[in-house]
């Protein structure tokens, strides 16, 4: 069952609306059971799986051998599957892979995206629209009758039936937005939302997930777990990611240049990882040199009269 997506007006210059609901359909789901499915995918990924509580979820990585990522992901289980949540289009890259090795394991793995509804609920009103219709939810991940709920601090992620998903929008009688105003918010929080096309780039510090708690350093080994160790003992590490705000005339795409502003001009530099874009004004992510002041000012290849600002991140990159 489809939602219908009315794409209410909104600015991203603009403060939040009081209540936000959004359909996430550019986010799917992988779906992992089996006798050995969660100690399978323990040794895969950079999250500690075998201590994921039932009212947990967390931030992950899925690299190749040589530590680069595949995909990043939320990770959590309803009774005896494990899911994790990422872009759609990633899934179609990092699922064959994970199923390569999976076939010495009992386990299995499958796009579950179909079977279920994604959405978004945020505001300042958000907790309440939780409340009035699920009861009060204070931990991470809640199991409810027909999926369950997942709390980012004030935000929350809805997985649901299609049939319930459709039950809630016409009960709340609200304007569904679209998935581009949760990613604005996901941009906000500094989230490292890896696209397909950005498969094998970057070690998993190069997008901060040190930072959302998305590296066990203490689990055992996983896949590409000797050059993510290496960069935080021995360092080497030269990126990070960062949150721009600014305009352009461009219709921009993640392939789209950037360049960062030194003493005699410009030079190219960085790679959008996630954006979004309502007219003139863009928000986004960014890999940049990790060294990059939050004073310096950048602009899009091709558009010189283009502008970004550096801002705050939501988190510290300081090492504990």
């Amino acid at each position: 069952m489809t939602i219908s997506v009315s794409t209410p007006h909104w600015d991203l210059d603009a403060s939040l609306p009081p209540l936000m609901l959004a359909n996430l359909s550019h986010l799917g789901l992988i779906k992992v059971v089996g006798e050995q499915g969660r100690s399978f995918i323990h040794g895969q990924v950079t999250t500690d799986i075998t201590s994921l509580a039932d009212d947990q979820w967390r931030w992950g990585a899925h690299c190749d051998p040589k530590g680069k990522m595949l995909a990043t992901f939320r990770t959590f289980a309803i009774k005896d599957a494990l899911f994790m949540l990422m872009p759609r289009d990633t899934i179609a890259v990092d699922l064959p892979q994970l199923q390569k090795y999976a076939v010495f394991s009992k386990a299995t793995l499958s796009d579950a995206s179909d079977e279920w509804t994604l959405l978004g609920v945020a505001g300042e009103q958000a907790g309440q629209f939780i409340t009035e219709h699920f009861g009060e939810i204070n931990q991470e991940l809640t199991v409810i009758e027909h999926g369950a709920i997942l709390k980012d601090a004030e935000r929350f992620i809805l997985m649901l039936s299609p049939d319930a998903a459709s039950t809630l929008v016409a009960q709340s009688k609200l304007s569904v937005f679209d998935a581009h105003a949760w990613q604005a918010l996901e941009i906000a929080a500094g989230y490292p939302n890896l696209a397909a096309s950005h498969a094998g780039q970057y070690v998993p510090q190069m997008c901060n997930l040190q930072a959302i708690n998305g590296i066990s350093f203490n689990k055992g080994c996983y896949m590409g777990q000797e050059t993510i160790a290496r960069m935080k003992y021995r360092g080497g590490n030269k990126r990070a990611l960062y949150i721009l705000r600014g305009h352009t005339d461009l219709q921009i795409n993640l392939e789209s240049g950037l360049e960062i502003a030194l003493e005699d001009g410009f030079r190219r530099g960085g790679q959008i990882i996630e954006f979004v874009q309502r007219g003139s004004q863009v928000l986004l992510t960014a890999v940049l040199a990790n060294d990059t002041e939050n004073e310096t000012k950048l602009r899009f290849a091709g558009d010189e009269h283009s502008s970004l600002t550096i801002q705050a991140l939501p988190y510290s990159l300081e090492e504990a």
